[in-house]
C-alpha cells in the first residue's frame, strides 16, 4: 500500500469542482498551471490534465477523468513521473477516476474536446534548451487538420511534396492564412479547418491577417491560388499521399481480454463476460484502437501502476501503431467505449462474498491514508454547494392543442372536456401546435402508449404520425411516449393531466375479454384514488391508483369517491399546493360536486367505510430520477445500416451546436429522454427511418448502460430543434439561417461567406449576388478573411458588416417560399426535404461584428464579472432601454453581486459551478438567455 508521503500534496483538494486542472511536470513534481496557460502545451514536457464532470447521483457528486500528456520531446523520465503521479490523483480522487495516456499528435478525442477547436502545441519546455516561442522570428508553417468535431492539428514539414490529394492543409504566413482542400478531402474536414484558422489567426496575428482559401485543381494564376503556390516556389502537380508510421491509425476490432499478472498480459480469457472480472485483479482488453486496463476496487495503488505499465509493455512488443490509445478503468467506472465490447452489461451485480472483504479492507486503506493529509476520499466534494433543481424549459404556452384517441384502425378527436385523460388501455396522438419565434408556426408531435394498450392500437398510432408528420411537410418534433415516462414538456399542456386505468378502445375491450379479466376502465361513479404527487405545471400529472387504503400516502394529497361521496384526502406531509391542486382534479373528473375534507388522523368511519376498512397508510417518501450529464454520439451510418455496439463511431465530448452536421444523425440521451436529431443533408430515406435507428439505440443502452426501454423518444429536424433539445448546447438560432453543407455553414459563420465561390453557388437572383458582394467587400478587409482593399475600421467597419449580413438575412428570408401550412388530416404524402431556409425569429447576432464589447474579466476559478455593472432590466433579452455593446452570451456576468443573487437565485460561484448546458437553462428561465 503506497505511504502518506506517496500521495502527491500538489493533488489534495482537487476535483471538487466542475472542469479542468492542469499541472506540468517541474523537477519531477506535479507545478499547478495558471489558468492562462490552458490550452499551451509544449513539446519537450509532460502534464497531468484532470476533468471532473457532474456524475450519476445528482448535486455535488461527480466524475473524474485523469489524462498525462507527453510531449514528443519530452525525457523518459518525465514521462514516467506524469503516469506515475496520475495513478496518484486517482488515489486522491478514491481510486474512481478513468485515465488516459495522451500521446502529442495522437491525442484522444475526448482529451482534444477540452480546447476545442484543438490544440497546437508549442517547440519548447520548462527545462528544454529550446528557445520559447515569442524569442522566435515568425515562420512559416504548414499544418494538417484530421476530425470531423475535434481537429487533430499536426504540424509537417513546409515543402509542396508534403500536400496530397486526400487531407486538408492550413497554411500560416505572416501577412495570410491559406486552407488548401484537397480534392477528395472531407467536408466536415474542411469546416473545421476553419475553426482553426480562427484560432490561429487570435492567437499568432491578434486578429489581422488575411484569410484565403484554395481548392485542389482549381489553378488560378492570379489571386489567392496563384499566391500560394508562389509561396511553395510555383505550381507543379502534387502526388498521392504517402504514409508513414506516425499516419498508421488502428481499426477498431473485437475485443480481446487477457488477465495481468506479474506486471504482463497473460493468459487471454474466451468467452468473457461481466462476470469475468473479478474485484481484486487486473485485466487488459485489446480492441485495436484503443487498449483498456481494468482494474478492480479491491487492487492496491502498487498493483494499478504495475497494471498501467503492463498496457505499455502489450503495446511494444506486439509493434502497435503510436496512435493507439491507453485507458485505465477502475471496476464500476466503466465507460460506453469499453462496455460496447459486451452482449450486455448488467447494472447490478453483487460482488463475491470472498471479495467483498477485500473491498472493504483496501477502502479502509485509502480512507485512513487520505485522512492523515487532511482530505475525504473525494477531495473538498463533501462541501459541494447543494443545487436546486432548475424548471426545465417548457414550450410556449397559448399554442393549440389538439388530441386524437386511437380506435378501430383510425382516429378520433377527443373532446375538449376529456383532454388531459388518458387510459392506460389505450393510445393517443397529441399535436400542438405553437409559435417560439415571430412568424415562425412550431409543430410538437407525438403519440403516447398506455401501458397496458395492444399492440394493434400502438401500431396504428405509429403509422397515422408518421402521415401527420409527412403531411407537415417534415416540420414537427415527432416523439413516442410511454405511459409513466411522460416528460415535462408533455405534462405542461395538458392542465390538469390524469392517467386513468382501463381503457375505452374496441381492441382493449376485446383483449380483456379474451383473457376473462376484470374491466377497471375508470368511471365516474365508481370506487377510485386519485393521487396528487407533483403541483408544479411540469410534474402535475395525477394517477388513478387501486381504491384500498394502501394506496394512500402521508406525503401526498388523494381525491378519493368512495361509496356516494366525494373527499380530498390530505397526508400529514402534503404541501398546501397539493391540497389546492386536488380541489382542481377533483372539479375536472367530477364537475359541479362538492368534496369533504378528509385530514390524516382525523378521518371519518364513513370514509373508511368505503375503502374497505382502515389501515395504516405509507409514509415512505418517492424518490425523484437521478439527474445525469446528458452525452451525444455519433454512429456509423451507410447503405441503410444503422450500427451500434462495437461498430459505435464516437462519443462526441463536450458538444457544442456546431457539432451537429447537416450530413448526420446524432444521437443525444440525456436519461430522461432521447432526441434523434437529424441533418438536412442526411440521405431522404435514412430520415424516415430515424426513430427506428433512435429504438436500436435505446436497446443498445438499456443492455450495456440501464436506459429505461420507455424512455421518451424523438425525432429532432435540423431547422425545428425545440427549446428542450436546445438547452443542452449553446445555441445560436441565427446558425439555422444558413443553407449549405458544413464547410458552407462554416464559412458564413466565421467570414461571413467572405469567399464568394465558397458561399451560396449556382447563380440565384442579382439581389443575392449584391448581397454576397456586399459580405465580400466587407470580410476580406484585412481581420476579415479574405484578400481585397482594407476596408475602412472601428465603427464604420462594423456598420458594413452590419448591413451585409442584413442584407443577406433578408434576401435569405425572401427567397423563402411562401405556402399554406396544410390539414394534419391531409391524404399521406411522401416525405419532403426540409425547407431550405427558415424564417429568422430575429436579425442576425452581431456578434461577427469587430466591435469591441463591455470587457467581462474572468478569475481563476472560472468567474465571471464586469467593472462595467448594469441593472437586471437592462441586461434581460426583452429589454425596453437595453444596456449597450455588452456580451450578448454571457449577460449575467454585467449584474451587480446583490443584483446577480437575487435574480439567479444563487451565488457567482454557485453559479459557473453549473455545467454550461444548466446555467444556459437557468439563465433561460430569468430571460438573460
Amino acid at each position: 500500500m503506497a505511504t502518506a508521503k506517496a500521495l502527491e500534496p500538489a493533488f489534495q483538494g482537487v476535483g471538487s469542482r466542475p472542469g479542468l486542472e492542469i499541472w506540468r511536470i517541474e523537477n519531477f513534481q506535479p507545478a499547478p498551471l495558471p489558468k492562462s496557460g490552458y490550452g499551451t502545451f509544449y513539446s519537450g514536457d509532460s502534464y497531468v490534465v484532470l476533468q471532473t464532470s457532474h456524475g450519476r447521483g445528482g448535486a455535488g457528486v461527480y466524475s473524474h477523468d485523469v489524462h498525462f500528456w507527453l510531449g514528443k520531446d519530452t525525457s523518459q523520465d518525465e514521462a514516467g513521473t506524469a503516469a506515475i503521479k496520475a495513478v496518484e490523483l486517482d488515489a486522491i480522487l478514491g481510486g474512481r477516476a478513468v485515465q488516459h495516456r495522451e500521446l502529442q499528435n495522437f491525442e484522444s478525442d475526448k482529451f482534444i474536446s477540452y480546447f476545442k477547436p484543438c490544440i497546437a502545441p508549442l517547440e519548447g519546455g520548462v527545462k528544454s534548451g529550446f528557445k520559447k516561442p515569442e524569442e522566435e522570428e515568425f515562420e512559416i508553417r504548414l499544418y494538417t487538420c484530421k476530425g470531423k468535431r475535434v481537429v487533430h492539428l499536426k504540424q509537417v514539414p513546409f515543402s509542396r511534396s508534403v500536400l496530397n490529394h486526400d487531407d486538408v492543409f492550413i497554411l500560416d504566413t505572416k501577412e495570410k492564412i491559406f486552407q488548401f482542400n484537397g480534392a477528395n478531402s472531407n467536408i466536415q474536414e474542411r469546416a473545421k479547418a476553419l475553426e482553426v484558422i480562427q484560432f490561429l489567426k487570435d492567437k499568432y496575428h491578434e486578429g489581422t491577417c488575411n484569410v484565403a482559401i484554395v481548392d485542389d485543381g482549381k489553378l488560378q494564376a492570379e489571386g489567392d491560388s496563384g499566391e500560394f503556390w508562389v509561396i511553395f516556389g510555383g505550381f507543379a502537380p502534387i502526388g498521392k499521399k504517402v504514409l508513414s508510421d506516425d499516419d498508421i491509425i488502428p481499426d477498431r476490432t473485437t475485443g480481446k481480454l487477457y488477465s495481468i499478472a506479474g506486471g504482463k498480459a497473460a493468459d487471454q480469457i474466451e468467452d468473457y463476460s461481466k462476470s469475468s472480472f473479478e474485484s481484486d485483479k487486473c485485466y487488459l482488453m485489446d480492441c485495436g484502437a484503443e487498449v483498456f486496463v481494468w482494474v478492480g476496487r479491491a487492487t492496491q495503488v502498487d498493483d494499478r501502476k504495475a497494471a498501467s505499465q503492463a498496457a505499455e509493455e502489450f503495446l511494444t512488443s506486439n509493434n502497435r501503431p503510436k496512435a493507439t490509445l491507453i485507458t485505465r478503468l477502475i471496476q464500476g467506472y466503466e465507460t460506453h467505449s469499453f462496455k460496447s465490447n459486451f452482449d450486455s452489461w448488467p447494472s447490478s451485480t453483487a460482488p463475491s462474498a470472498e471479495n467483498r472483504g477485500k473491498v472493504a479492507e483496501n477502502r479502509g486503506k485509502v480512507s485512513a491514508l487520505l485522512k492523515q493529509q487532511g482530505v475525504g476520499p473525494k477531495g473538498k466534494e463533501k462541501n459541494a454547494p447543494v443545487i436546486e433543481e432548475v424548471v426545465p424549459p417548457l414550450l410556449e404556452s397559448n399554442g393549440k392543442l389538439e388530441v386524437w384517441s386511437i380506435d378501430g384502425g383510425a382516429k378520433h378527436p377527443v373532446a375538449s372536456e376529456d383532454i388531459g385523460k388518458f387510459y392506460s388501455g389505450d393510445c393517443y396522438i397529441v399535436l400542438y401546435s405553437y409559435h417560439s419565434r415571430e412568424k415562425k408556426e412550431d409543430f410538437y408531435l407525438c403519440y403516447w402508449i398506455g401501458k397496458d394498450s395492444t399492440e394493434e392500437d400502438q401500431n396504428t398510432a405509429a403509422k397515422l404520425i408518421t402521415s401527420m408528420f409527412n403531411s407537415l411537410k417534415g416540420r414537427p418534433v415527432q416523439g413516442r411516449i410511454y405511459q409513466e415516462k411522460e416528460p415535462p414538456q408533455f405534462i405542461a399542456i395538458f392542465q390538469p393531466m390524469v392517467l386513468l386505468k382501463g381503457g375505452l378502445s374496441s381492441s382493449y375491450k376485446s383483449y380483456i375479454a379474451e383473457k376473462g379479466v376484470d374491466d377497471e376502465t375508470y368511471s365516474p361513479d365508481s370506487a377510485s384514488i386519485i393521487r396528487i404527487s407533483g403541483t408544479a405545471v411540469h410534474n402535475n400529472k395525477a394517477v388513478h391508483l387501486n381504491p384500498v387504503p394502501a394506496s394512500l400516502n402521508s406525503h401526498e394529497c388523494f381525491v378519493v369517491h368512495a361509496g356516494s361521496h366525494l373527499y380530498i384526502w390530505q397526508g400529514t406531509q402534503s404541501t398546501y399546493e397539493q391540497q389546492q391542486w386536488a380541489v382542481k382534479i377533483a372539479d375536472f373528473l367530477k364537475p359541479g360536486v362538492t368534496a369533504k375534507y378528509q385530514k390524516e388522523g382525523t378521518e371519518s368511519a364513513t370514509f373508511w367505510l368505503g375503502l374497505g376498512g382502515k389501515e395504516n397508510v405509507s409514509t415512505n417518501k418517492v424518490s425523484l430520477e437521478t439527474i445525469r450529464d446528458p452525452h451525444l454520439f455519433a454512429f456509423s451510418l451507410s447503405k441503410g445500416k444503422f450500427e451500434v455496439g462495437l461498430e459505435l463511431a464516437e462519443e462526441v465530448y463536450n458538444f457544442d451546436q456546431d457539432d451537429l452536421l447537416p450530413e448526420d444523425m446524432l444521437v443525444l440521451d440525456t436519461h430522461a429522454e432521447v432526441f434523434v436529431w437529424v441533418g438536412q443533408a442526411v440521405d431522404t430515406k435514412e430520415k424516415k427511418n430515424a426513430l427506428d435507428y433512435g429504438q436500436k439505440y435505446i436497446e443498445w443502452a438499456e443492455s450495456l448502460d440501464g436506459l429505461s426501454p420507455r424512455v421518451p423518444l424523438y425525432k429532432v429536424p435540423e431547422g425545428n430543434e425545440p427549446n428542450f433539445f436546445t438547452t443542452y448546447f449553446s445555441w445560436e438560432p441565427s446558425k439555422t439561417l444558413i443553407p449549405g453543407n458544413s464547410f458552407q455553414k462554416k464559412i458564413t459563420v466565421l467570414f461571413g461567406g467572405g469567399n464568394e465561390s465558397h458561399g451560396n453557388q449556382g447563380g440565384g437572383a442579382t439581389q443575392r449576388a449584391s448581397a454576397l458582394a456586399a459580405l465580400n467587400s466587407t470580410f476580406n478587409a484585412p481581420g476579415g478573411g479574405g484578400k481585397g482593399p482594407a476596408a475602412a475600421k472601428g465603427s464604420s467597419a462594423g456598420s458594413q458588416r452590419r448591413a451585409a449580413v442584413a442584407a443577406l438575412s433578408g434576401v435569405l428570408t425572401d427567397e423563402k417560399a411562401k405556402v399554406d401550412e396544410p390539414s394534419p388530416d391531409s391524404p399521406e404524402k411522401p416525405e419532403e426535404a426540409p425547407e431550405e431556409y427558415v424564417e429568422p425569429s430575429e436579425p442576425i447576432p452581431e456578434d461577427h461584428d469587430s466591435e469591441s464589447k463591455v470587457a467581462i474579466e474572468e478569475d481563476e476559478n472560472g468567474i465571471l464579472s464586469s467593472q462595467s455593472t448594469f441593472s437586471y432590466e437592462q441586461v434581460r433579452v426583452k429589454s425596453e432601454n437595453p444596456a449597450p455593446d455588452i456580451d450578448l452570451k454571457r449577460r449575467e456576468a454585467y449584474l451587480s453581486v446583490e443584483e446577480f443573487e437575487s435574480v439567479l437565485g444563487m451565488t457567482r460561484e454557485e453559479f459557473y459551478q453549473l455545467p454550461k448546458w444548466k446555467q444556459d437553462l437557468t439563465k433561460k428561465k430569468v430571460d438573460l438567455f
